[in-house]
């Protein structure tokens, strides 16, 4: 069974991802923006039973635009937010792609409101999924 580690930047808190992600999505929603510090942000989501948690955390609250309340979770050192949780997709832990540092990871299944995609922005492949 596939086992990937995410972590903060400085290391502390870590997210042990067990199994292969549900759902593997990028979104360029500006709170999405916001939160990455990027033009878009990139995750994969596992079922909450598939993650584990630990280390020092702080945990942030938001609801977006859709209206559904989402949990984020940062380390308190760094700032590096790790993982998230959204009512829009009960049950399932998101992680951030990038804290995984692998360039080998799996690519996006789904690109999410693209209607606030940077113009300079193209996902390219066959097998993703483009929704406005």
């Amino acid at each position: 069974m596939t086992v990937r580690i995410a972590t903060c930047r400085c290391g502390q808190l870590r997210a042990t991802c067990t199994g292969e992600p549900v759902r593997i999505s990028v979104c360029h929603c500006l709170d999405c923006q916001k939160r990455s510090g990027s033009a878009f942000a990139f995750q994969a989501r596992w079922p909450d039973e598939s993650v584990r948690l630990e280390g020092e955390r702080s945990e942030w609250s938001h609801r977006s635009d859709s209206g559904a309340l989402a949990v984020f979770r940062f380390c308190p050192r760094c700032g590096a937010t790790v993982a998230y949780a959204s009512e829009g997709m009960p049950g399932m832990t998101a992680i951030a792609v990038g804290a995984f540092a692998d360039p080998d990871f799996p690519p996006p299944h789904y690109s999410v409101y693209e209607g606030r995609k940077h113009a300079w922005v193209a996902l390219l492949g066959d097998a993703i999924e483009h929704f406005d």
